[in-house]
């Protein structure tokens, strides 16, 4: 669908308003990157009327549209023009780029230099530079600040401050946030209008969001099954092995503690023996694991569940990456895959940390349109 047609579509939105006490802005939010919109909700669940998500991958047009009532336009940034982008935006509105380039070039279990995904964060700064939006954030993995002799990051920068903006970054690490994960994530705000930065911590760490918290009322599962009332709610069937091997399992141990009959080949091998972060189970009282895209598999990582015998759920999942319970990923009708599913709410910004970087904009806004 051609982004006229979408415009046309819209003709009769107007901004929400965002209010306080001393006084009321516009802002509307243009999502680069969408994926499935965990961004883009934070953003409308603190007030932000969403124009647009962008993103190359059409499997994420559903959730997206559905979850944030705004339309998805499935195109390569690398493709899109900056005009383009710009007319997304709601006329007479503060306009928010928000992004999270794919981080998989960046990350410690990329072992590739050549990806060639590195590049899309010069996109990013292209767009803004060419439409020079009021505000922008960027939420990625930490490595990129020292990816390729930390030279993207600081072309990034360099770029933002030539082009009249205030950049303030940090390594964030997402339970002080209250997302019930031990995940670390960079957060770069940026504004026209002076000086920004996040709002302060929320969770000191004897208050953080457990796995108890977060996933211990749902229905129990076994191993292959679904919920009946959720087919999101499902786990990965487990061979005969493995759930010998996650009954010998407790909750922060190892494949270590298993009797030997049970432990891989090549974890036998002496260049196995130090990769320990996998086949374990969750402890109920502490933030869960990173969540990665392979989340649902026992032999993936520390992804079994505290106490029934098998891997999390895709709800699960999603849920520890502080999505709303509610929140929709599939179709009523869809045929469900873990791995695509996997993939989505792997690859997504964690719903609460977005929140967070919603509201830290809206203070800076706030003020700026006070004075």
């Amino acid at each position: 669908m051609m982004m006229t047609t979408l415009r046309s579509q819209r003709s009769n939105f107007d901004a929400v308003l965002l209010k306080n006490d001393a006084t009321e802005t516009r802002a509307s939010v243009v999502d680069v990157f969408g994926g499935v919109g965990s961004l883009s909700h934070g953003f409308k669940v603190e007030g932000f009327p969403i124009a647009c998500g962008i993103d190359v991958d059409e499997t994420c047009r559903y959730p997206f549209e559905t979850n944030n009532d705004a339309p998805f336009i499935c195109r390569d940034v690398a493709t899109i023009s900056s005009r383009e982008v710009a007319r997304e935006f709601f006329l007479g509105a503060a306009r928010i780029l928000v992004g999270c380039a794919p981080c998989q070039p960046f990350s410690k279990y990329n072992q590739k230099n050549d990806d060639p995904r590195w590049r899309l964060v010069g996109e990013f700064s292209r767009l803004i530079r060419e439409i020079r939006p009021d505000v922008v954030t960027m939420e990625n993995v930490p490595r990129l600040v020292k990816f390729r002799g930390g030279n993207v990051f600081q072309h990034f920068v360099e770029g933002l401050r030539e082009t009249g903006y205030h950049p303030w970054w940090k390594v964030v690490f997402c339970p002080d946030y209250g997302v019930p994960q031990q995940r670390s994530r960079l957060v770069l705000l940026a504004s026209r209008h002076g000086p920004i930065e996040m709002e302060p911590s929320t969770h000191s760490p004897d208050r953080y969001v457990t796995v108890r918290d977060a996933i211990g009322e749902l229905r129990p599962l076994r191993a292959g099954d679904v919920d009946s009332m959720d087919s999101m709610h499902r786990a990965s069937r487990l061979s005969k092995c493995n759930l010998r091997r996650i009954r010998e399992s407790n909750p922060g141990s190892t494949w270590r503690d298993w009797p030997d009959n049970l432990v891989t080949e090549c974890h036998r091998r002496e260049t196995g023996q130090g990769y320990t972060s996998v086949y374990g189970r969750m402890t109920w009282d502490r933030p869960s694991p990173t969540i990665t895209t392979q989340f649902y598999g026992f032999g993936n990582g520390r992804f079994g569940h505290p106490k029934q015998d098998r891997a999390i759920s895709l709800r699960e999942g999603a849920i520890l990456q502080s999505f709303p319970k509610e929140y929709i990923f599939v179709r009523p009708d869809e045929e469900i895959h873990f791995k695509r599913i996997g993939r989505l709410i792997g690859n997504a910004v964690p719903f609460v940390l977005a929140r967070a970087i919603a509201r830290s904009i809206r203070v800076h806004l706030e003020k700026f349109y006070a004075q």
